[in-house]
């Protein structure tokens, strides 16, 4: 029995294209200390290319990817979306609770999968953040990463925002809650919360096996992008509510702390969510500084 099934949470079916996806990836699954990770793979790989490999947000899985995975296919990549340890259908890491607890089991599953080839690392949210501690502790992985969404920069005073707690309600009242929550971290547009993106949600978070996480709230990830030796692109909805007024300090804090900073775009009427609310325009940033990062 899975730990989730025991708990009464509200369930909601995944979404049409959920279930599509799923069915059309190819699944991979490697071991570390405590169980196993899992991967979702979709295209094939072009000659000369690297493989695209995706890092979901926190109390998130490859799902945070519902509305890319088609477009990034579409433009010649294969893609390779992983439930991070302790999310989606990953077992959760033997010790610890944080970002740093994830960055050796996923560097010994990447090198399983792809040998000594380098990837094209993209991290939304607390995937971000674990994509650049760990192209920190082993810069060689990666020919280019691209950060979205990403906390932890250091320009932040206070939290931006408040969460309502849900699992000790009941049922038919933790969808409110969730609602909530999407509406004050994720979305600029609270019309986008029914239907798919609420679904997403509900099913992510009543599998999140990693909630007492508290790295985001540091500096950390400015602290270990001077590490990082290959080209870094920031993404970020303009309206994050990670940032909020704050977000104007994102650029020099990168090119601040990073040796090969490329940019900063920012997809206006768009909040943290960025590649779901904005799913056409968080497209064209991306392939654009996926193309300029093979500029090496």
């Amino acid at each position: 029995m899975k730990f989730w099934e025991d708990q009464e949470v509200a369930r909601l079916p995944l979404p049409a294209s959920a279930v599509r996806l799923e069915a059309a990836a190819t699944v991979h699954r490697t071991s570390h200390s405590a169980g196993n990770i899992v991967w979702h793979v979709w295209g094939e790989l072009a000659e000369g290319d690297l493989p695209l490999v995706l890092f979901h947000g926190g109390s998130g899985s490859w799902l945070h990817w519902l509305r890319n995975i088609d477009d990034l296919v579409a433009a010649g990549r294969q893609v390779w979306a992983v439930d991070l340890p302790g999310f989606g259908d990953s077992d959760a890491p033997e010790s610890g609770g944080d970002a740093d607890a994830l960055v050796e089991p996923l560097y010994a599953s990447m090198r399983e999968l792809f040998g000594m080839q380098q990837c094209d690392l993209v991290g939304f949210s607390f995937g971000g953040l674990t994509a650049g501690l760990l192209t920190s502790a082993h810069p060689e992985i990666a020919r280019q990463l691209v950060l979205v969404g990403a906390p932890a920069m250091g320009v932040v005073p206070e939290q931006q925002y408040r969460l309502k707690a849900w699992r000790h309600l009941p049922p038919e009242s933790q969808l409110n809650a969730h609602r909530f929550n999407l509406g004050a971290l994720m979305f600029y547009d609270t019309a986008v919360i029914e239907g798919d993106a609420l679904s997403v949600h509900v099913n992510n978070v009543t599998r999140d096996r990693m909630q007492r996480r508290r790295l985001a709230r540091t500096d950390i990830l400015a602290r270990s992008l001077p590490n990082v030796t290959c080209p870094v692109h920031a993404i970020y909805g303009a309206n994050d509510s990670l940032y909020k007024a704050w977000i104007a300090a994102l650029q020099e804090a990168y090119a601040k702390a990073v040796p090969d900073f490329r940019g900063l775009e920012l997809i206006p009427q768009s909040g943290h969510w960025v590649q779901f609310e904005s799913p056409e325009a968080f497209k064209q940033a991306l392939l654009e500084a996926l193309k300029d990062g093979e500029k090496v």
